[in-house]
């Protein structure tokens, strides 16, 4: 059965790129989302295997979503990736104390991408 990702970002070029990547990969199935509350909307119309959000969003910031899903009891148990341009040592602590499983700073490599993703969800 494909696993569903939702992957969360603001930047159309850079959303379309992540989904890409992603579903080279077997079995796996992207669902786009422009924006945190967009895809706060999205999360009860499907079952997610794990989202993918950047930090820096117009309305809902990726470590709102985070923390959302995370205190959410319908939603806690997915795993959330962050990839973002935000190399501060403070974000990437703050975004895994949320509960983040894995922090990606831009840019990153295509397999280095995959690799996170299987490693997260198998």
């Amino acid at each position: 059965m494909s696993k569903k990702i939702l992957v969360v970002e603001d930047s159309s070029t850079m959303r379309s790129m992540i989904a890409a990547i992603i579903e080279e990969m077997d079995d796996f199935t992207v669902t786009e989302a422009g924006s945190g509350f967009e895809a706060l909307k999205l999360l009860p119309t499907e079952k997610f295997d794990l989202i993918i959000t950047d930090i820096n969003m117009p309305d809902i910031n990726g470590l709102e979503v985070v923390n959302f899903v995370k205190t959410h009891p319908n939603y806690k148990k997915i795993p959330l990736i962050i990839i973002t341009t935000e190399r501060s040592e403070e974000d990437r602590k703050k975004g895994i104390a949320l509960g983040a499983s894995e922090y990606i700073t831009k840019p990153f490599k295509h397999d280095e991408l995959q690799e996170v993703v299987r490693r997260v969800i198998g």
